[in-house]
Parts: structure tokens; C-alpha cells; sequence
């Protein structure tokens, strides 16, 4: 026996009740959507909340009351998922550009003790920085890098994807760019 229902489903209007069949079969929506608009359909038609989670292949009827109390407040918004919990960034764009400004300089081996940038010695040019972060890790270096196009190279340092230094036969050094990297990464 199930509990008592504290905040029954109320009535759909014509609208909701053509969208959440819509998406009860969908095969493109993502399945949590489907999910959810299987399980108020399920209480629409009379089922307990224990019933329209086991319809869903699911255990918790206390999901199941929580969403329908989340449908009466919000509508169809409730089938939609919530952004996830967790810690705001640490990092905004401000520090983000600052650590690609880093990895774009060369490094000076007299104040860098490097010629090569590696995470680690990033992390450790950054930290002693006078405009650093004192706190950055090489985990946020190395995915800060990654997004913004970078690249691990043979040489053991990091590189611009699709950017490169060619020496000509008379001894200049040219910058080549690919305008083609971006599409060749996908």
C-alpha cells in the first residue's frame, strides 16, 4: 500500500498533455525527458507514484512525488533536467586568458629555469607570477590549454594546434598556420 499523496498532479491543459505524449515516445529527446513524461502520464491516468516508477523501470516513488510537485509549480519545465550541483569555477575568463598569455610566451630558461613549457613548470611560472594565480593546477592548465586549441608536441612542449615555425633554406624563420586545423581535429 502506497503513501497518502501529499501534493496530487493537477489537470494538464490540451497543450501539455499533446507535448508529454510527444515526448513519451520520443526516440531523439534525451531518456531522462522521456522518463519524466512516461511517469506524469503514468500519474495522470491514476497510478500511484510507486506504479509510475516501476512503469519507468525505476525504484523511487519519492522522485516520482517530487517531480509531479515540480510540474505543478513549473509545467513542462519539470521534464527538462536540472543543471547539476557542484562548485561554481574558480576560474573565469580573466584567469583563463591569463594562462594562455603564459603559455604563448617563451619561456627564458635564466627566469623560467625551462626552454620547453610543461605543465608543471607553467604551473610553477604562474604561481610565482606577480599577476599569477597562486593557486592554479596543472589539471586546470592542461584543460584551459586543451580547450583553447593547444597541443602536446613531439618536442615536449606545448603548441598552438595548426601553428608552426618553419625555417627557410636562407635561414628565416616563418610562422605557418593551418586554416584547416580546426576542422581536421573533429
Amino acid at each position: 500500500m502506497s503513501r497518502r499523496q501529499k501534493e496530487p498532479l493537477r489537470e494538464f491543459s490540451e497543450e501539455e498533455h499533446q507535448w508529454l505524449r510527444r515526448i513519451a515516445r520520443s526516440t531523439s529527446e534525451p531518456s531522462g525527458h522521456v522518463v519524466r513524461a512516461k511517469q506524469l502520464l503514468a500519474v495522470s491516468t491514476g497510478a500511484s507514484y510507486t506504479e509510475a516508477a516501476r512503469v519507468t523501470g525505476r525504484k523511487s516513488n519519492d522522485a516520482v512525488a517530487q517531480l509531479v510537485a515540480r510540474f505543478n509549480r513549473e509545467g513542462l519545465k519539470a521534464v527538462e533536467s536540472k543543471k547539476g550541483s557542484g562548485a561554481p569555477p574558480t576560474y573565469g575568463a580573466a584567469e583563463r586568458e591569463r594562462i594562455l598569455r603564459e603559455a604563448r610566451r617563451a619561456p627564458k630558461p635564466e627566469t623560467d629555469g625551462t626552454a620547453n613549457w610543461s605543465l608543471t613548470t607553467l604551473r610553477r611560472a604562474l604561481r610565482l607570477a606577480e599577476d599569477g594565480l597562486p593557486k592554479v593546477s596543472t589539471y586546470t592548465i592542461g584543460a584551459v590549454l586543451k580547450e583553447a586549441g593547444f597541443g602536446w608536441r613531439q618536442t615536449r612542449s606545448w603548441c598552438q594546434t595548426g601553428v608552426s615555425t618553419r625555417r627557410r633554406k636562407d635561414g628565416a624563420r616563418v610562422q605557418v598556420i593551418d586554416v584547416d586545423a580546426e576542422a581536421k581535429k573533429s
